[in-house]
């Protein structure tokens, strides 16, 4: 089996070790020199990547060496535009601006941003992953869960399960296959399923008088108001999804084997906190995944 420094963070029903990075929304879209020099804590004067994931809501920026990550700066998707990348790309000289993207339409925009100052990498299915892909139309695979799958492979093992919680919340799994003389970590799917905001939003959008929620650890199960049921139903019952998709992830492919599970996305901390069933919470793992990608097609 497949070793890393960083396993021993994992603990079978054990507490939630956290990798986290503190993050800084920037809402207006709006790039300010605090904000880029809030990107260049921590990271060294040369300055390998600027690393990019576009999801749904909101893309994420961070600066990369070939073994670090900055603390990501994140704007909501409808906000990108090139100016705003082309402030990150004239405030530091990178070789590659490294890209995972599920929104088409901004593909134009960090093009126009890049061009003649760094090579643009879009992470597909065709580049060099770490990992290889078990999968009847790899072309469909999102960006994201590639990164994610890169990622987990290489921190922290396989067999392994990445439950991303974005706008949807994805499972990937990383497995085991082997070949003629040794095993290799595989990319064999996954479950895709509503997001945890999305289903709130739903209820407020399609009822006369629920309220739009603001997600937090509820108090109690049984609430004694609306808000407070809505939350009880929202939190809990999203863990218990999220605990029958794993289990039957487990039974289904790893009945008898250790797996190590990663969290990562907007709410992992709030869900994913309080679940035995997952190892590690790590706030920013796609962006890593993104800084593998790299270093393996550099």
């Amino acid at each position: 089996m497949h070793q890393s420094s960083h396993k021993s963070r994992l603990r079978a029903g054990g507490s939630v070790a956290s990798a986290y990075t503190p993050n800084r929304s920037y809402e207006t879209g709006r790039l300010t020199r605090a904000t880029v020099l809030c990107l260049h804590l921590g990271v060294a004067r040369s300055c390998d990547y600027l690393l990019i994931d576009i999801s749904n809501s909101y893309a994420k920026f961070a600066f990369a060496s070939k073994r670090r990550v900055s603390a990501p700066a994140r704007i909501a998707t409808n906000k990108l535009s090139s100016n705003l990348v082309a402030g990150f790309l004239g405030q530091r000289e990178v070789r590659k601006v490294v890209v995972s993207s599920v929104v088409p339409a901004k593909k134009s925009a960090i093009s126009r941003a890049a061009r003649k100052k760094a090579k643009v990498i879009w992470l597909d299915w065709k580049l060099k992953l770490g990992v290889k892909i078990d999968y009847p139309k790899p072309r469909s695979i999102g960006a994201d869960r590639l990164a994610n799958a890169a990622a987990v492979a290489e921190l922290y093992g396989f067999p392994a399960i990445v439950v991303d919680f974005g706008t949807a919340v994805t499972f990937d799994i990383v497995s085991v296959t082997f070949d003629v003389v040794s095993e290799r970590r595989t990319y064999i799917g996954g479950v895709i399923a509503p997001g945890l905001e999305a289903m709130t939003n739903f209820l407020y959008q399609r009822t006369a008088l629920l309220p739009r929620l603001s997600l937090e650890e509820p108090r109690r199960a049984v609430g004694k108001s609306t808000i407070e049921a809505m939350l009880s139903g929202a939190v809990f019952g999203y863990r218990g999804l999220v605990r029958e998709i794993l289990g039957r992830i487990r039974a289904e492919q790893f009945p008898r084997k250790k797996v190590y599970v990663v969290a990562t996305g907007g709410y992992a901390r709030l869900i994913a906190g309080r679940l035995p069933e997952i190892g590690v919470v790590r706030p920013h793992l796609t962006l890593e995944g993104l800084r593998i990608v790299a270093n393996l097609n550099d």
